[in-house]
């Protein structure tokens, strides 16, 4: 582990750095490691590092408690705040573009790699927690009340850190973890309720963006609209407009997209001009029975049923 630090350290960092384990991180950052897979960072009794990008191998939650730069997650830059919290999944790549200077990070950092939680309630749903694919313009913005449970998790994890690892270890660690994600969801609820407005906002360009679409050529150039087209469009992740529209409406945006589908299929059905088929290719179904099928699912009846009654 010695002979990977001196290799960091003697490094310029213009490519990005690969950690695959918590050990390697907590050797980065100087920490002895207490557990193999889990761990978690003071960042204020770290020494002074060089700015970095880094590929984690681990679920990774970050809570920066100061202002302190813009931070590149992906290809997005982000300038975090007091009391912000990010996540990230195994995989994912983050972190400053670097300078060649040292800075004194501030802050806390949870790290659990995914056989921590192989085989255990958390690992069966962790995928719930959808926050973990948000872009970094999607973070959480915690409350000062909000801010000291999140530490309060933390300081729970680390004192069983500090325990003798036996029998109970990986039960109360886990169960710790699961407490703090719970407690995220609930910030995050909050958050698209205090942010009603621009949700709103949000959910106006979203039917602009689908009209838009409708009306042009890109059913027949690029298909049916997806959720991640669209959350693209919008510069969102899929998951945040996913939640987002879940929240606000109480459907899934898949159900939202299919909905508004069906809307512009009955408009273009009472066109006796064009037949079932042509309407389908020209809505982006690559089969016209597809169409049918979906149509009479969702409206009860088939496109021609539909079209002689009205």
């Amino acid at each position: 582990m010695s002979n990977f630090v001196t290799g960091f350290k003697d490094k310029i960092m213009d490519d990005i750095l690969k950690l695959e384990n918590v050990c390697q991180y907590n050797a980065l950052m100087g920490q002895e490691t207490l557990h193999p897979l889990v761990s978690v960072i003071d960042f204020s009794k770290v020494k002074p590092i060089k700015h970095a990008r880094m590929n984690l191998g681990f679920y990774t939650i970050f809570l920066k408690e100061v202002k302190c730069g813009d931070i590149k997650y992906g290809r997005n830059y982000y300038d975090y705040q007091e009391g912000t919290l990010v996540f990230m999944a195994p995989g994912q790549i983050a972190g400053f573009d670097n300078n060649n200077e040292y800075f004194q990070p501030k802050g806390w950092a949870l790290l659990f790699h995914p056989d921590l939680i192989r085989g255990t309630a958390l690992g069966h749903h962790i995928k719930d927690y959808t926050f973990f694919s948000y872009e970094v313009n999607e973070a959480l913005h915690l409350s000062e009340k909000e801010r000291q449970l999140v530490i309060d998790c933390l300081t729970n994890i680390e004192i069983e850190l500090s325990h003798a690892i036996d029998k109970h270890s990986k039960t109360l660690i886990v169960t710790n973890i699961e407490l703090l994600l719970n407690y995220c969801v609930r910030f995050y609820d909050r958050q698209f309720i205090s942010r009603g407005n621009v949700n709103s906002d949000l959910l106006i360009r979203f039917e602009k963006l689908l009209d838009d679409y409708f009306i042009s050529d890109k059913p027949q150039a690029l298909g049916l609209p997806s959720v991640q087209y669209c959350a693209s469009q919008l510069h969102l992740s899929a998951n945040y407009l996913g939640d987002l529209i879940k929240k606000e409406t109480g459907k899934s945006a898949q159900e939202y997209l299919q909905l508004k589908l069906m809307d512009v299929a009955k408009e273009k059905v009472f066109d006796t001009s064009k037949s079932v088929s042509e309407i389908a290719y020209e809505l982006g179904f690559k089969y016209p029975q597809h169409f049918s099928r979906l149509f009479k699912k969702c409206v009860g009846f088939s496109p021609n049923e539909y079209r002689s009654q009205n």
